[in-house]
């Protein structure tokens, strides 16, 4: 499942970097504890590696 934009780019990677022990799980808000909370590691690195070019900053 891509992700639909950069921030939900950002979002992954930054729980993908939890999860894989990178940095501090406590350090994660919002959308990226969620995430971190409910994907599983395979999930989050197809939503980080999706392409960014043409995505919007932010989805409505």
């Amino acid at each position: 499942m891509p992700a639909k934009s950069k921030a939900q780019q950002k979002a992954a990677g930054a729980a993908l970097s939890a999860k894989r022990g990178d940095t501090d799980k406590d350090d994660l808000v919002g959308a990226s504890r969620e995430m971190y909370d409910t994907m599983t590691e395979d999930e989050l690195v197809d939503f980080a590696a999706t392409k960014h070019d043409g995505k919007p900053e932010h989805t409505s």
